[in-house]
């Protein structure tokens, strides 16, 4: 902790001195300039517009978003399912997002970029309210929490320039914006949406919210339940969440808000190509549960220094726990009755608890160079992430949802991780037209594991080797933007980031596996340049080219001992780069050439992405016979990296009536470093067919007290799959869901 205190006390020093320097240069500045007004974290961009998605502002609260390639979506004026959060419409307008498809009913959403793996967005730092919501950012990044759609503001999404700002990560930032009562100017409102759709779908959103003198609140409970369309694949979930701000003067505003979260699913597990081809509906598994509560408590003060200063805090907790009972063999082996024992098999039983709390600071400030205005944003951050993980566990032979152990479990472990990070970026105006962002972020990390992995066969523990990793890293970055006119620009960004080494990799078995003591982070940084803005009120677009570049990736390797004997030595084994192409355009003829229609108005848009994405070196050593083979899968394809992925659609809009239509489209994709393109008897290996989903939805409002929702996904009933998986949900290949639909009815008062 040493240099922890070190790195804070740098941190603060330099934050103090910058803002006694522009204190001073902003007191001395001539007061007739003119004002500078930013738009603050809960602002209802879009609101009394159609558009649905645009590009963020140059700072957003004490945030500078300019020179990064980043969108912003308003839920409200989406035609989506954003009752089962139905990701390829939510994003369909943010070219190149790919998403996992295998949970119908959006309980955990799974989505990825350049050739990132969509594993319950893990290579995305994800935030409800500028917080994390993960299971633990640096050693077990995975999202299992995912917000009602329902209850979204605005998602804010920055692409891999976002490491800076937001910490470790390679695919960049979402941070999903909950509703707070902002926007309501009465005591009380009163707002109930339900949905009824296919397989027993129900949606209950219920919400109250309002504003007196210096207070506003929000609050609201969502439950929804469904048989899903596979068998055993029935779920519920409930969500309860409550915020109160309060204006203590004209310059702090503080806040406190709270969240439970549980959801309970039947996992129908996977399925081999074979079951898929003869019935993508059925399931061989009815014995399988997942089970997850998640609490998040989170205190903001918001303190307006003077008109030019700012300073944003955030402290938070979060206590999670995951549990998973089921059969987890190969879908190969049947789970049926033992005939030795008349019982079905004893069940696998997993626990995760993670227990979490951290805390960040934001500062911006307002100050001259010359006759521009610049503006410092910079941070401090710390947080401290505690897992207990037991796996392994014998469960019972039953098949309702039980946790009850038949003895201790094999598998006990204590991971921890530690950080403290300074960032800073400075939006430096060189001319009326150019903008140029330079930043760093300097982070100390420390990941330490311990405990037991199993038991000998005397009983006696199999304990790892107490693992613990300390380093410290220095990011840099640097974006700029060139205003070709009023609505337009050309950006580029270059950043650097780093994925930790994540707590599997500290936890090999000392029995069969030897971790490299010289085990490095992955490193690397991300490129990315384009053009984009608005022309009139009818044409949107961005059209840009990225480079991704992902170092170090670690994996596993086999050795030999001196007798003989092979071991699994866990180092960094990968290199991969991705590069390619991203556009979208957004184009309204009606208000291009006719002005106005009585008959309506149409918008039509399309995103497209090519993602080249490719090993550059990957060593791979097994063991063949007695002797070691070494294999390079340099040029091989990065696995779940789809090389295109298009989505296209039209809006027809005629006064409070607009309905879309979109078709998707994801290329093939391999499941493996290898390029397996023949499926593995078991389905976890193999090709993933490129597929065609087409989406119908539309939205009806009078006078902003009811609206009505409906669509149908999947309209064409397209059989396909987007995942195969080696242990939960699967294994197995894993089915998206056929054809549905839902009906929404709303009302406010």
């Amino acid at each position: 902790m040493k240099k922890s205190r070190i790195i804070c006390f740098a941190g603060l020093l330099i934050a103090g001195s910058i803002s006694s320097i522009y204190t001073k240069a902003q007191n001395s500045s001539d007061s007739s300039q003119p004002k500078h007004i930013y738009l603050k974290e809960i602002t209802l961009v879009g609101k009394n517009s159609r558009m649905d998605i645009h590009q963020m502002p140059e700072i957003v609260g004490t945030s500078i978003f300019a020179g990064k390639k980043n969108s912003l979506i308003v839920i409200d004026n989406l035609n989506a399912n954003i009752v089962t959060n139905n990701m390829r419409q939510v994003m369909a307008k943010i070219p190149g997002i790919h998403s996992w498809e295998s949970d119908g009913s959006g309980i955990q959403i799974g989505v990825a970029a350049r050739g990132l793996s969509p594993n319950r967005s893990w290579e995305f730092n994800v935030r409800q309210n500028g917080y994390d919501i993960s299971s633990d950012p640096f050693g077990y990044p995975e999202a299992y929490y995912t917000p009602q759609l329902q209850a979204v503001q605005r998602l804010q999404v920055v692409r891999g320039a976002g490491a800076l700002q937001y910490g470790p990560q390679f695919g960049g930032m979402l941070n999903f914006i909950l509703r707070d009562g902002s926007d309501i100017q009465k005591p009380l409102e009163l707002e109930s949406q339900n949905t009824a759709g296919s397989f027993g779908l129900f949606n209950s959103y219920t919400a109250l919210g309002g504003k007196s003198k210096n207070l506003h609140y929000y609050a609201f409970y969502d439950h929804r339940n469904a048989d899903g369309w596979r068998e055993n694949s029935r779920y519920r979930v409930n969500t309860g969440f409550a915020t109160v701000n309060y204006q203590l003067n004209p310059k702090l505003k503080l806040g406190v808000e709270v969240m439970r979260w549980n959801m309970r699913s039947q996992q129908p597990g996977g399925l081999t190509d074979k079951q898929f081809q003869e019935d993508a509906q059925k399931s061989y598994r009815s014995r399988n549960w997942f089970d997850i509560d998640w609490n998040t408590i989170a205190v903001t003060a918001l303190y307006q220094i003077s008109e030019k200063q700012t300073l944003d805090f955030k402290a938070f907790h979060l206590t999670g726990d995951r549990n998973s009972v089921g059969f987890m063999k190969s879908i190969l082996l049947p789970d049926s009755i033992n005939l030795a024992t008349g019982t079905f098999n004893n069940r696998q039983l997993d626990i995760d608890r993670y227990r979490n709390w951290g805390a960040e600071a934001r500062y911006l400030v307002e100050y001259k160079t010359g006759r521009q205005t610049s503006h410092l944003s910079a941070g401090i951050r710390y947080f401290k992430g505690e897992t207990e993980r037991l796996r392994n566990g014998v469960g019972s032979t039953g098949s309702d949802y039980n946790m009850s152990a038949n003895k201790a479990y094999p598998t006990d472990l204590a991971l921890v991780s530690d950080n403290l990070a300074f960032f800073a970026e400075n939006l430096f105006r060189i001319t009326d037209k150019l903008v140029v962002v330079p930043g760093f972020r300097v982070e100390h990390l420390k990941t330490s594991a311990d405990g037991r992995l199993g038991f000998n066969p005397d009983n006696s523990e199999i304990r790892i080797n107490r693992e613990s990793r300390t380093r410290n890293f220095m990011l840099f970055g640097i974006g700029a933007e060139y205003h070709t006119s009023k609505t337009t620009e050309i950006y580029a960004n270059a950043t650097q980031s780093y994925r930790p080494m994540l707590f599997s990799d500290l936890t090999a078995s000392p029995t069969t596996d030897v971790i490299d003591p010289d085990l490095s982070d992955s490193k690397g940084y991300s490129l990315e340049a384009g053009f984009r803005g608005k022309w009139k009120n009818y044409l949107q677009f961005d059209a840009g080219i990225f480079w991704l570049q992902y170092n170090n990736r670690i994996g596993s390797i086999t050795q030999l001992r001196p007798d003989g004997s092979s071991y699994l030595y866990r180092t960094n084994v990968a290199d991969s780069r991705s590069r390619g192409i991203e556009t979208m355009v957004e184009f309204n003829p009606v208000l291009a050439w006719a002005k106005k229609s009585r008959y309506g108005s149409v918008s039509i848009f399309a995103s497209y992405a090519y993602t080249d994405a490719r090993y550059e070196d990957f060593l791979v050593i097994s063991k063949q016979g007695n002797d070691l083979v070494e294999t390079n899968l340099k040029n091989n394809r990065v696995e779940n990296a789809p090389e295109h992925i298009i989505r296209t659609g039209l809006t027809y809009y005629l006064k409070s009536f607009s309905l879309t239509t979109q078709v998707s489209h994801t290329s093939k994709m391999f499941t493996d470093a290898n390029n397996t393109a023949t499926p593995s008897a078991n389905g976890q290996n193999g090709l993933i067919p490129a597929f065609t989903v087409v989406d119908i939805s539309g939205t009806y409002r009078i006078k902003d007290k009811y609206t009505f929702r409906a669509g149908i996904n999947n309209v064409g009933d397209k059989r396909y799959f987007t995942r195969r998986a080696g242990g939960y949900p699967g294994p197995g290949l894993l089915p998206a869901d056929a054809r549905n639909f839902y009906v929404t009815a709303g009302i406010r008062i």
